[in-house]
């Protein structure tokens, strides 16, 4: 069996606007990467970024189910002794919601070259509103 390889002119990439209003974070994050990745596309491989763009509105409305919000744990270190910062769900849903979703995504690419280019194609946006009109992009229904 031999692998397909699309030449890079020929990868079509939409735009897709993904509202996060009462999705459920993980499930959210999931199909995202999917979508990033070109998992849906008959012509995805493994070592080529095929994905689309995908746009995230209202992120701050996005859920986290059983009592995750005050039990999970975000940790950074800042490579000082004593540099460990904890932080909750809560803390970062308040302060900064596109965080959260970030992190929900990154974690569930690739950890190589093509996968931190596969997350610069995400867009993620505390409102409603976002500056990407121009490229038309679709909505989608998770």
């Amino acid at each position: 069996m031999k692998t397909i390889l699309t030449p890079v002119k020929e990868i079509e990439r939409k735009w897709l606007v993904v509202d996060a209003q009462g999705q459920i974070l993980g499930r959210l994050a999931s199909e995202v990467a999917r979508r990033l990745r070109g998992k849906h596309k008959p012509n995805f491989s493994t070592f080529q970024d095929t994905g689309d763009f995908v746009i995230i509105v209202n992120a701050e409305k996005v859920r986290l189910t059983g009592r995750k919000l005050e039990n999970k744990l975000y940790y950074t270190h800042s490579g000082y002794m004593g540099g460990l910062r904890t932080r909750t769900a809560k803390e970062i849903l308040s302060k900064n919601p596109e965080e959260l979703i970030y992190n929900a995504v990154k974690g569930m690419l690739p950890k190589n070259t093509l996968g931190r280019n596969q997350l610069k194609k995400l867009k993620i946006y505390a409102g409603s509103e976002h500056p990407h009109e121009a490229q038309k992009p679709e909505n989608l229904e998770l």
